[in-house]
């Protein structure tokens, strides 16, 4: 019997001896680890002091443009940028590698600020490549060099430190301490609060590759007129784009796959929606309105069909004078009134999530939220086609990945109410995981009689609720 076969037969297993940490002994860090762990603590603690001053300067001076920020930006401020850089990602046009980067670190480094600091450095062509959408389309995902990434990295600290004093609390996305199951939650008390209400599902058509230059820069000066900085970020927006063997220079959007264009896409989107809608939109209202923001996905709430009507009549006009076109299909007034208040209830999705009424154990009606269908559907896609590539491979390695996989579903969709989602994407990625190891062989065949012994020894992860509404 081959190693193969023998896998799949055993079904119980003994657990072997565990390897020695270092020096043989209980694994205790050595002395070289201690010293790398201790240099990294002292440059956060550098870089943590140099961002609290700024974020309490911009905090006391909210309509001030700041003119000097680029100073805080030191050898030890792009070490923990560096540190914080993916060294795994795929490579830029240069071709270096995280790896190759970090032979010669320290006079990488101060290259890289010098060339900042005297505005010399330029900032090299991005590498577009297509990805798939679940609705047959394509996404173009930006993939710039490691150096450029370190500096974004930089930047974005500095400049996140300025422009978190200026964020409203409607905006989720891609800010520290926020994330997308917060929007969630708010969005959830938002229609609860209302009885579901009149809700806007506003799609802004390509808004990373339409971004006004000219608008977004005088949206950043009014608040940022360091020199350094607003010469790298010109140069940033002008970088050229690779594809296909050809250069070409857009003249909008944001820089692609850059860790600086979720920022620039808040501060963009800050100016554009956030403030506009609660300072200027909002006291003109007859009922509540509530608006939340994750990135470049929106949904506004209202408690009256007048306001949402007058509001949705003005939207594009407000985005068209900043360059940008909501999706006429996908921006769509949903109402979403519990069931027996009026024609509803519709649902919609956000976030990789349908909202919907529903009925609780206690037989009341409440907003639900189940992963989305054409996310469901995405996901397993992803499942099968690995399943397919990788059926050769050992189980165990098998086993590995799609625990990995598996369990990084339950850490976005495992919200409270969406267990029996959850349960039915198992049952569906243990489904397409027998199909293909059934089709690696024809001598021993998968059956689930098999499977199911197979499963005994190699159990997925279940189903679990990661963020709860019973846990505080």
């Amino acid at each position: 019997m081959d190693d193969e076969a023998s896998e799949l037969a055993v079904v119980l297993t003994k657990r072997g001896n565990q390897p020695e940490g270092p020096r043989g002994g209980k694994g205790e860090p050595s002395k070289t680890t201690l010293e790398g762990t201790m240099q990294r603590t002292s440059n956060l603690d550098h870089i943590s002091t140099k961002l609290q001053r700024i974020a309490e300067l911009a905090k006391s001076a909210p309509s001030m443009a700041i003119r000097t920020l680029a100073h805080h930006i030191d050898v030890e401020f792009l070490h923990v940028a560096y540190q914080e850089t993916r060294k795994d990602g795929a490579v830029g046009v240069d071709d270096q590698t995280a790896a190759e980067y970090g032979v010669s670190l320290e006079s990488n480094l101060q290259s890289l600020l010098d060339r900042f600091k005297s505005g010399t450095y330029l900032a090299p062509p991005v590498r577009r490549v297509d990805i798939p959408k679940s609705d047959g389309g394509q996404r173009s995902l930006g993939i710039p060099t490691f150096e450029d990434k370190i500096l974004q990295c930089a930047v974005t600290k500095v400049l996140t430190a300025v422009y978190e004093q200026d964020f409203l609390d409607c905006s989720y996305g891609f800010r520290p301490g926020r994330s997308a199951h917060q929007a969630l939650k708010a969005l959830w008390d938002a229609t609860m609060r209302v009885g579901g209400g009149w809700v806007i599902d506003l799609d802004i058509r390509r808004f990373f590759d339409s971004v006004d230059h000219g608008r977004l820069k005088a949206i950043l000066y009014q608040r940022v007129l360091d020199g350094v900085l607003r010469r790298t970020m010109h140069k940033w927006l002008k970088a050229g784009v690779l594809h296909d063997g050809m250069l070409r220079y857009p003249v909008a959007g944001t820089p692609q796959g850059g860790v600086i264009s979720p920022l620039l896409a808040n501060v963009y989107l800050h100016e554009v929606l956030d403030v506009w809608f609660e300072r200027e939109v909002k006291p003109r209202l007859r009922g509540t309105a509530t608006l939340i923001r994750y990135a470049d996905d929106a949904v506004l709430v209202f408690a009256e069909e007048h306001d949402a009507r007058r509001v949705m009549d003005v939207l594009p006009k407000r985005f068209e004078k900043y360059g940008l076109t909501l999706h006429p299909e996908k921006t769509k007034l949903v109402d979403f009134r519990r069931p027996g208040d009026g024609n509803g209830p519709d649902s919609f999705d956000v976030l990789g999530f349908t909202h919907f009424w529903g009925k609780s154990r206690k037989g009341s009606w409440m907003v639900q939220q189940k992963t989305a269908k054409s996310r469901f559907a995405a996901a397993l896609r992803r499942v099968s086609e690995w399943c397919k590539n990788a059926r050769h491979l050992a189980v165990s390695k098998q086993y590995k990945t799609l625990s990995a996989k598996l369990r990084g579903h339950y850490q976005y969709f495992g919200i409270t109410g969406n267990r029996r989602a959850l349960g039915a994407f198992l049952h569906e990625v243990e489904r397409i995981w027998r199909k293909w190891l059934d089709r690696r062989s024809n001598r021993a065949r998968m059956g689930w009689q098999r499977f199911a012994l197979l499963l005994r020894r190699y159990q997925l992860p279940l189903p679990r609720v990661v963020h709860s509404v019973y846990r505080r």
